[in-house]
């Protein structure tokens, strides 16, 4: 059974975020995997799961979401124990050290990653490629935060758009994923969502080729 929370999706859930959740059931489900989709409210305790995902949202839910992570206590042992975490957008800042949010205000984050995140001097929005060991994550990017690492390596190099800083997006260490591309990064980068797939169980999957390989290309195509 492969289990996947969808973490409090009535305040990270902007830009269409549950998309990942969708994507990664069926591509685990025409693997043979049987699957358990979860939806995790804000106020309740994280269940034992093999994925959690984090959404985007605005300066009040990532507050309230952050706050509520921090108080369950539990995400980073069910990392240690082999969880893997997509965090997305907003998702990215909470999981850091701390983020600034609207009047210069500096927020706790979960701590998980070695990130600190900061209001850059103006909104990041558009479409966006990140090259990550040769393959290409696209997407979009709607943001106003910069976020700089401090010892965890980032998800890729920024070939279009922002990312962190305009030279990377997001970050990669151990059983975490994040990035700036928000909403359903899952579903237009088939591979990425196998590589999230393949972390959580610890298997190389069968090859599975679908109509999203071929929109991924054309929306490659279009943005390289």
């Amino acid at each position: 059974m492969l289990s996947i929370a969808t973490l409090y999706p009535e305040a990270l859930g902007t830009y269409g975020d549950g998309g990942n959740a969708l994507a990664l059931a069926h591509r685990a489900h025409v693997r043979g995997y049987r699957v358990e989709s979860l939806a995790v409210p804000l106020g309740s305790p994280l269940p034992d799961a093999d994925v959690y995902l984090l959404g985007g949202g605005e300066d009040g839910p990532q507050r309230q979401a952050a706050d509520a992570l921090r108080s369950d206590g539990t995400l980073a042992t069910r990392v240690g124990n082999g969880a893997i975490v997509l965090a997305v957008c907003a998702g990215l800042q909470i999981l850091g050290r701390t983020f600034e949010v609207a009047g210069g205000r500096i927020a706790a984050g979960v701590g998980l990653i070695d990130a600190e995140t900061r209001r850059g001097a103006e909104r990041r929005v558009g479409n966006a490629v990140i090259k990550v060991d040769g393959r290409y994550v696209v997407g979009f990017e709607n943001h106003g935060g910069d976020t700089h690492l401090g010892g965890d390596a980032p998800l890729g190099a920024v070939v279009r758009g922002y990312g962190n800083n305009g030279a990377v997006d997001g970050v990669n260490a151990p059983g975490v994923l994040g990035t700036y591309l928000h909403g359903p990064v899952l579903a237009l980068n088939p591979w990425l969502c196998d590589l999230v797939l393949e972390r959580a169980t610890g298997e190389a999957l069968e090859p599975y080729v679908s109509v999203a390989d071929d929109l991924y290309q054309a929306r490659l195509a279009a943005l390289l």
